[in-house]
């Protein structure tokens, strides 16, 4: 049953995938927001109903929600009920979802890979199955909402969260022309547990990780990364010991003669007013941006070779947040609203 506690006059929301962290975070994000409703939230047709504040008892009394087992017979009956559906579902489930809720007259915000890539024949390499449904990646506008300047259509893809880092950081300087043409920038980044997801497994188990890098050439972020910055890239993910977070370290060579200033200036231009994006003096911490929606960046320079640094929460920047901030941006919104005080569920 859908919650009908606000008024109708709010923009009705509801979250598929809200038992995982993703999804946790972002009915926390709509239930605070003071433009969006929550009014439903679901998770996979294999479990049973339970409270939210039962997945994440800290929420108690706050956001006691229950969250319903999704089937997609459910659809046709959110039809003059739900403006906007956000998915935190694996890929294959997205796509499949996607076009239900689309004929339902229900806007989509994906925060999964299936509508990132707009080669369709990449999804088999990377993703590992073949796209059903290759019409709406041309549909899908990918919501890195700095560098957005086209009005958000009914479907958005949400960037993933390796890409959100890595694009942010380097975008200002291949926009202003500064990288060498023939400079493939090298791209190392490391993410806390929470990137995995929240189903068990040994090999991310917080008592089994150190720190390792892992799908050397074959990620899934790299051709999507690849896709933003418009030319190759040396991308090596890490698994790191902590909850959650990513640092990627930026590499990339300039051209000859340019100067710290138009470096500077890159990202000056590229983030003034920017809310979400701050230029800090030191290098970032996970720790500074773990439970905020914001990315930090920093650089240093030596001669033409040219390091940046950028950090984000990976379940916040890498996704909720970045859903909620496009999703208001799509309904007329304030940018940033919703998306502060008590986003951590640690």
């Amino acid at each position: 049953m859908l919650s009908t506690d606000k008024s109708s006059s709010l923009v009705r929301s509801i979250v598929l995938g809200a038992a995982g962290y993703s999804g946790a975070e972002l009915a926390v994000i709509l239930a605070r927001n003071p433009y969006f409703e929550l009014v439903g939230a679901y998770a996979s047709a294999g479990r049973a109903a339970e409270p939210f504040s039962s997945l994440y008892p800290r929420y108690k009394q706050q956001l006691d929600i229950m969250v319903q087992p999704w089937t997609d017979e459910l659809a046709a009956g959110l039809n003059g009920k739900v403006d906007v559906a956000f998915l935190a579902l694996p890929h294959e489930a997205s796509e499949a979802v996607t076009p239900l809720l689309l004929a339902q007259g229900i806007d989509v915000v994906d925060l999964s890979g299936a509508f990132r890539l707009k080669q369709p024949q990449l999804y088999p390499q990377y993703y590992g199955y073949e796209h059903q449904h290759p019409e709406l990646l041309a549909e899908a506008v990918y919501s890195l909402m700095e560098w957005q300047s086209t009005p958000l259509p009914r479907l958005i893809s949400v960037p993933g969260c390796y890409p959100t880092a890595c694009t942010l950081a380097l975008l200002p300087l291949l926009k202003a022309g500064l990288v060498a043409d023939n400079c493939i920038p090298v791209i190392n980044a490391t993410s806390g547990v929470s990137g995995a997801g929240r189903k068990a497994a040994l090999s991310t188990s917080f008592c089994e990780v150190g720190l390792n890098a892992y799908g050397f050439f074959k990620h899934r972020h790299r051709p999507e990364i690849e896709q933003n910055l418009a030319r190759k890239v040396v991308f090596t993910p890490h698994l790191g010991n902590f909850k959650r977070g990513i640092l990627a370290t930026s590499v990339v060579t300039l051209k000859a003669g340019v100067s710290a200033e138009q470096v500077k200036q890159a990202f000056n231009s590229a983030y003034n007013g920017k809310p979400l994006v701050r230029l800090v003096s030191h290098s970032p911490n996970v720790a500074d941006v773990a439970g905020t929606p914001y990315c930090d960046i920093h650089w240093q320079q030596d001669g033409e070779q040219l390091v940046v640094v950028s950090a984000i929460d990976n379940l916040l920047k890498g996704a909720a947040a970045q859903a909620m901030q496009a999703a208001n941006v799509r309904f007329g919104k304030p940018e940033t609203a919703g998306l502060f005080a008590g986003v951590s569920h640690e």
